[in-house]
């Protein structure tokens, strides 16, 4: 196996003064893949050099993923230091008291005493089932309102107080939101995790998390063409197929998709790619010739407004569609 210089890997600086990896391996792979095959992925990937790895309790396979960061502790691949482990809440446990529960559930399945980052995964409660179908729709599903969001805010920052949760992050965020809770916080997220590749770039709430010293973490950062088939519509772009992006990836010998994450590493995001094969390549990628500003700036034009995570199983009662859940009016829709 190809191990790469962990001290070649490029650092993101948290406004906490922290120093974390500039790239990460993502473990969402559950409607596809086996919780074997994911905790297998994670394995290989951290002997390959990773340092950092994002989970979440709706994946299904955090108990599977924990044996494997006890055995690499064993075996003195890594010390719990070495490792940025960040998990996320779902959305079954927004209630009084269920975030605690959430986390101490995740860190017995991880075999870890803390993580150094948990998310809130989405700011609603709206359960759904893992692996439901596009139109399954819960009746007791509601609309984002701030006072429910601070409530399960307000336990995210206990984590911290315990010593459970290193730093809190928020995910699948839209700037009005983020407009309303921040003002509110006693503990600022340190990340916000959204979708992010090159034909769907958020520019706007990519500089609005920058310009408050908020890490973007971008999930999807090759446009994940193995995605879950509930989320595929016709009208999806393939952002590997973009002949600018094949363009650049041919002046560099490397894929589409390597091109994507070094695009994304030089942008500013922490790219979270998941891979069974090819995360070392991936991880190898930041280490090497970067794109060249002509690059970044062809690739920068290939945004297309191309959100594939649409969110249509959160939908509450008396939403019109998907477009309800991003505010993209720019007030929050209720």
């Amino acid at each position: 196996m190809t191990k790469i210089d962990v001290t070649k890997i490029p650092k993101k600086r948290l406004y906490t003064g922290e120093e974390i990896p500039c790239i990460g391996l993502g473990t969402f792979g559950s409607d596809r893949f086996s919780s074997e095959e994911v905790s297998n992925a994670v394995a290989g990937a951290i002997r390959a050099g990773y340092r950092m790895i994002d989970c979440a309790a709706c994946y299904g396979n955090e108990a599977e993923i924990g044996e494997v960061f006890r055995q690499v502790m064993e075996e003195g691949t890594v010390e719990r230091k070495d490792l940025f482990v960040m998990t996320k809440v779902w959305n079954d446990m927004h209630g009084d008291g269920d975030v605690l529960i959430a986390l101490a559930k995740s860190l017995k399945d991880l075999k870890l005493d803390y993580v150094d980052l948990y998310f809130l995964h989405w700011p609603f409660p709206n359960y759904h089932a893992p692996g439901c179908d596009v139109d399954s729709r819960n009746p007791d599903s509601k609309p984002f309102t701030v006072e429910r969001f601070m409530k399960t805010w307000r336990q995210m920052e206990r984590l911290v107080d315990l010593g459970l949760a290193r730093n809190i992050g928020m995910s699948n965020m839209t700037i009005p939101k983020l407009e309303a809770v921040l003002p509110l916080l006693r503990i600022k997220p340190v990340a916000c995790e959204i979708e992010l590749h090159p034909c769907f770039q958020q520019q706007e709430l990519f500089d609005y998390l920058v310009a408050h010293d908020i890490q973007p973490v971008g999930y999807m950062p090759i446009g994940s063409p193995r995605r879950p088939e509930r989320d595929m519509m016709p009208e999806d772009i393939a952002d590997l197929e973009m002949p600018k992006l094949q363009a650049v990836a041919k002046a560099h010998g490397i894929s589409p998709a390597t091109a994507s994450i070094k695009w994304a590493v030089q942008r500013g995001q922490i790219p979270i790619p998941f891979s069974l094969h090819h995360y070392t390549e991936n991880l190898e990628c930041v280490t090497t010739e970067p794109l060249t500003e002509e690059e970044m700036a062809s690739i920068a034009t290939l945004e297309r407004g191309n959100r594939l995570v649409k969110g249509q199983v959160f939908l509450w009662p008396g939403a019109k569609d998907w477009h309800d859940l991003w505010d993209e009016d720019g007030v929050i829709v209720k």
